[in-house]
């Protein structure tokens, strides 16, 4: 059901100044372009001022250097407060406690009376499932398997034994977490497996796109620390660690036993080596490739900007020769030096 509020009610709840009308109700977020009455807007970026003037929302949320005719909340922040007015307009349906009659849990299995176990869920032995938790249909919880109070997993989600999920995550539809990590040995040429007996640990507040993958670790476990955000389809390897509050964006792949730090945000496709450490506050953009680590803030960027094919050939072709030039250009300048001594 939708639900309606005020902007002073608003404001109550989340703060900012209500200038203008304050008991103005609105009941949707949308964008400037595409607001109706009744309608919420933002402002966030001045490129999109000019909408102020022509969007039809009934009120805004701004800064408080945008000017406007209309009712607004005026906040440091107006995108964060968007999330939050968004989340306040848009409640999350509140799931039903008890257990599907389809679903099978182990006799052991600790499964809190407030949680919501949907149909054909399977729970193994030892597991804990917390208060108010929700574990969507056709998920599997392997043995030993700890989730926090508040943790919802969609459907189709599977957590392999032992692994750890903290309060107030959410996991979407096809996530695996702990499958065995890729370690293999070589000997006498064949791969020797080597057994994956880690864990996976996952803090409070972590959010997990769909078809994301975490495997566990081989010795150590894989971390991922408290806020963290991860979009769809991103593998994160065996014994890597992501500090908190980091974010990464979707078919990033992160190789074994790297460590992020915190507040980093890792772009879409980027592809991140194995065994190296990245700073905390690290920006990587989208499609790079990094190969060593990283020992302070800042933004990296690894690619070559695209071109037609002929001449992208020429352009790697080029890059290839780079040492050789190299070379060149010093013996050029030694000569040069050589040539300007004997003048004198």
């Amino acid at each position: 059901m939708r639900v309606s509020y005020s902007l002073r009610e608003i404001a109550e709840r989340l703060g900012g100044e209500v200038r203008g009308d304050g008991d103005v109700a609105v009941s949707r977020m949308a964008s400037l372009a595409n607001a109706r009455p009744g309608d919420l807007s933002f402002l966030a970026d001045s490129k999109y001022r000019a909408l102020l003037e022509t969007t039809r929302a009934s009120a805004v949320i701004v800064g408080a250097e945008a000017e406007t005719r209309l009712p607004r909340i005026v906040t440091d922040n107006p995108y964060a407060y968007f999330a939050r007015v968004s989340t306040l307009l848009n409640p999350v349906a509140t799931a039903v406690a008890g257990v599907h009659p389809s679903a099978v849990i182990a006799d052991s299995a600790v499964v809190a009376k407030s949680a919501a176990i949907d149909a054909h869920v399977v729970i193994g032995h030892g597991a804990r499932i917390g208060e108010h938790a929700v574990i969507g249909a056709g998920s599997v919880i392997g043995d030993g398997v700890v989730i926090g109070d508040n943790t919802a997993l969609h459907a189709n989600v599977t957590v392999y034994h032992d692994c750890e999920i903290g309060a107030e995550c959410v996991l979407s539809s096809g996530v695996v977490i702990g499958a065995d990590g890729f370690g293999y040995a070589q000997d006498d040429g064949r791969w020797v497996k080597i057994p994956q007996v880690g864990r996976v640990v996952i803090g409070d507040r972590v959010e997990i796109g769909a078809h994301t993958a975490i495997d566990r670790g081989a010795l150590d476990d894989t971390v991922i620390e408290e806020g963290v955000k991860l979009d769809n389809l991103i593998q994160i390897a065996h014994n890597c660690r992501i500090g908190a509050h980091t974010v990464v964006a979707a078919c990033a792949g992160i190789a074994g036993s790297t460590r992020i730090g915190r507040h980093c945000r890792i772009g879409g496709a980027a592809l991140i080596v194995g065994h190296i450490e990245i700073a905390d506050g690290v920006t990587v953009t989208p499609g790079s490739l990094i190969s060593r680590s990283l020992d302070k803030a800042d933004t990296y960027t690894a690619l070559m900007p695209f071109q037609p094919h002929a001449k992208w050939l020429k352009t790697a072709a080029h890059l290839r020769r780079l040492g050789e030039l190299a070379d060149r250009v010093a013996r050029l300048e030694n000569e040069i030096e050589t040539l300007k001594k004997e003048k004198q």
